[in-house]
């Protein structure tokens, strides 16, 4: 449903959407409540499709600067096309449109709740979103009208392809292994570099990483077996040594997001992707965790669930376990004559509906 203010003049150019901004692990998902029309599709994926190439815009403007900045993620709350969940999502970074991600479905599955999109329940409740990766279910902990943890498990994660190799400039030949955690992440040995996964490595790790993303895209596929083009190499995970802990493992972790942002979190999708990485090397066993901590301290519980199959690969199924925190409740206006916003495909996203 579009909503514009009752200020306006007929004719008029300004529109308006409603946000919750939430923060899991330190990175902050901005959640669009309101103010978007409908758009074409029946899957979640296919409505992702739609804005992606027809309202990119809409991504840009918030995401940008004066109303926004790159650090940021948006999750748009849309129709689900499956009938066994109660919402649907579209998320949205700095790379572009990420199938799946877990701070975000952390975020998102927070806000659904504590905003009553979605009736809470005192206690464990169980909850189910439509990602265009797939189904995420959800098992979130309530009291008094506050959700304190969240634990969303995706579509299984895979190893793609192992013995993979970049030529970075000033660090000569890096290998690294690719794997599926609802989107490509190239999996790199921090330690083999000299990172030490500390808050002050942080810009210089942004800039590895962005060498490192643009060496590395010609040799990752961009296909993937079941959701077919997903887009070049987006991520890459910097993985720490591993120190066992009463339940699994716990290791330092940070998460690239091309072009040039660290996560704040370790990121759930991250953590996933090393899970699967760690299995495939039989290295964990069901029902271990993994505690990834980022540079800046904060950290998720991946727990390992069992094993699956996607289009032919050896893939795993996981959880990953964290907490959201609401930063921010607003109205974002917008004159689409506005000088440092292209607004080309925005009209139509932001007009459409009622």
């Amino acid at each position: 449903m579009s909503w514009t203010s009752s200020r306006c003049p007929p004719g008029h150019r300004m529109r308006s959407i409603e946000l919750v901004d939430m923060q899991s692990g330190g990175d902050v998902s901005r959640i669009v409540t309101r103010g978007v029309g409908h758009l074409p599709g029946g899957s979640v994926l296919e409505q992702m499709r739609y804005i992606q190439n027809y309202g990119d815009g809409f991504r840009r403007w918030l995401l940008n600067e004066p109303y926004g900045d790159p650090f940021m993620s948006i999750d748009l709350i849309v129709p689900p096309g499956n009938l066994r969940a109660q919402a649907g999502y579209i998320i949205m970074e700095a790379m572009g449109y990420p199938l799946y991600s877990g701070s975000n479905t952390i975020c998102t599955a927070t806000a659904i709740l504590e905003n009553g999109i979605v009736p809470m329940d005192e206690g464990e409740q169980q909850l189910v979103l439509e990602s265009p990766a797939g189904l995420a279910h959800i098992t979130a902990h309530n009291r008094g009208g506050r959700v304190e943890s969240i634990t969303t498990r995706s579509e299984p994660a895979f190893v793609a392809d192992r013995n993979l190799k970049a030529t970075v400039p000033d660090y000569g030949t890096v290998p690294f292994t690719l794997v599926w955690s609802g989107a490509y992440f190239a999996m790199v040995d921090a330690a083999a570099l000299g990172f030490r996964l500390v808050a002050e490595e942080m810009p210089a790790l942004a800039r590895f990483g962005q060498a490192f993303v643009e060496a590395a895209r010609p040799a990752v596929t961009q296909e993937h077996p079941d959701l077919g083009p997903v887009g070049p190499l987006p991520f890459a995970h910097f993985m720490g040594p591993l120190e066992p802990t009463a339940t699994g493992y716990r290791s330092p972790s940070a998460t690239y997001v091309h072009p040039g942002v660290i996560c704040r979190s370790p990121t759930g999708t991250g953590t996933t992707a090393r899970l699967a990485l760690m299995h495939d090397c039989g290295q964990i066993q069901e029902g271990q965790t993994l505690e990834t901590v980022s540079p800046r301290g904060s950290s998720f519980l991946g727990t390992l669930l069992g094993e699956a199959t996607v289009g032919g690969f050896r893939a795993v199924n996981s959880e990953i376990t964290g907490r959201a925190w609401t930063l921010a409740h607003s109205e974002i206006h917008l004159d689409l004559d506005d000088p440092l916003v292209d607004s080309s495909d925005l009209a139509g996203i932001l007009g459409a509906g009622d």
